[in-house]
């Protein structure tokens, strides 16, 4: 709790224990009662909670962050603000919102995790109610598969018990142990409710890169044949890229029931970036440290990076995920 917040409460209290050594037994059982009420608004106030004071989606937000944050991703940024903002308009979803995530490094699957939040919970990344999960940190034994599966579950179960509109985001999937990932799969299912548990308000999020060869292709193949990368669309990239992470051996997502029982609502491909994007991407930091934007030192930024294939000079390697700590070296 912040100081300042702390001192109002505590305020309040010490006066409602001023009034009360001031008024006779009768009243002072009514002041104690209104300082108890009065403390207990403020903790609602300033704690968050499960309610539309710290839970309210904004499309309309949402839709400008992706228009003027995330670059190079038409198809992914389409995708997201309909599948978001459809879920989050329905009081009664038949089941959770399922998406998964793919795209080679640097590209924006975190970034996007990021910007849903923001404009589904008032602390955004930093809420209570959303949970992130990575790979070789929470999962690293193999040889502790049973005890995850157990641990998964029970965390699932316990969070969305304590808030409906959970949102919990599995970074890493292509590192995951394969099989794991189906012990969630009854929380991702048609049901109403599971052990008195609803969760067909909750958010999960697949992160990976998984699949991220075969988007590449799809885009150099566009690029090869002289057309423009915001000719790709969904249907260009859904099928290969369901079968190439669902028969990924090294994926979380290799033959997983979530893939076979079509409980995955979207794949959303994250393409690779061009020089112009690296160059965006370092404008908009720029503009976010507060700094006014520099074409020149943006261009030396993305001049700096390393592109593929090495002939042409295409995509960045790393997308725009070095573009922080490279504006270090150049401001």
């Amino acid at each position: 709790m912040k100081p300042a917040h702390l001192y109002l409460l505590l305020h309040v209290l010490s006066t409602a224990s001023v009034l009360v050594n001031a008024f006779d037994p009768i009243t002072t059982t009514v002041v104690v009662g209104l300082g108890a009420t009065l403390g207990r608004t403020i903790y609602n106030y300033l704690h968050e909670s499960c309610d539309s004071k710290w839970i309210a989606f904004n499309a309309t937000s949402l839709e400008a962050d992706l228009e003027s944050k995330l670059f190079g991703q038409h198809i992914a940024s389409r995708i997201i603000l309909k599948a978001v903002t459809g879920f989050m308009s329905n009081d009664n979803p038949k089941k959770p919102l399922v998406l998964s995530l793919h795209g080679w490094t640097g590209t924006g699957k975190n970034f996007v995790s990021q910007l849903i939040a923001e404009n589904v919970y008032k602390e955004g990344m930093d809420s209570s109610f959303v949970h992130i999960f990575t790979s070789e940190l929470h999962f690293p034994h193999s040889s502790q598969f049973d005890t995850y599966k157990t641990q998964l579950q029970q965390w699932i179960k316990g969070n969305v018990s304590n808030c409906g509109r959970s949102m919990f985001v599995f970074d890493e999937m292509d590192k995951m142990q394969p099989g794991l990932i189906d012990s969630i799969k009854p929380y991702l299912d048609y049901y109403d409710k599971l052990d008195g548990v609803s969760y067909r308000k909750a958010i999960f999020i697949f992160l990976s890169n998984a699949g991220g060869e075969s988007i590449i292709q799809t885009a150099l193949d566009f690029w090869r044949a002289g057309r423009d990368r915001e000719e790709i669309e969904l249907k260009d990239l859904e099928t290969s890229l369901s079968l190439s992470v669902f028969n990924n051996k090294k994926s979380g997502l290799w033959h997983t029931s979530l893939i076979d029982k079509n409980l995955v609502d979207f794949f959303v491909p994250f393409l690779p970036l061009e020089y112009r994007h690296v160059v965006q991407c370092a404008m908009a930091e720029m503009k976010a440290r507060g700094v006014q934007p520099d074409q020149d030192v943006a261009d030396q930024v993305a001049r700096d990076v390393v592109y593929f294939p090495k002939s042409d000079r295409v995509f960045s390697v790393k997308g725009c995920k070095t573009i922080e700590s490279k504006l270090d070296y150049y401001t």
